[in-house]
């Protein structure tokens, strides 16, 4: 495995999850700047979420030939970002899709 496999693998998915956003218009390609805005929050909530798990000793990098070794602070690794920013765009696409389920949902009429 190369210095660059785990973030590769981060992009590559947030990036089949970007195609599959824009080819339905779920999230980002429905309402770009509210988008934009919860995902920036959710980001935002888990790398404080991490900060507050390093710094209560809870959270340690792991070691791996995966990883590319660059750190945004002591313990957080890049990659962590990344994986942030996946797990939070993941949401919100399937929270997207769920809503194009239901919307063309048939109603249900109760026979009266």
């Amino acid at each position: 495995m190369t210095a660059l496999a785990y973030a590769a693998a981060l992009l590559a998915s947030t990036g089949c999850m970007a195609l599959l956003d824009a080819r339905f218009q779920l999230v980002l390609w429905r309402d770009r700047r509210r988008s934009l805005a919860v995902l920036a929050v959710g980001i935002g909530f888990f790398l404080l979420w991490d900060i507050v798990a390093i710094a209560l000793g809870f959270y340690h990098r792991g070691d791996s030939a995966a990883m590319t070794g660059v750190m945004l602070a002591p313990e957080l690794p890049v990659e962590e970002l990344l994986f942030i920013t996946f797990l939070c765009y993941i949401t919100l696409v399937l929270h997207g899709l769920v809503r194009i389920v239901i919307s063309r949902a048939p109603a249900s009429r109760e026979a009266g």
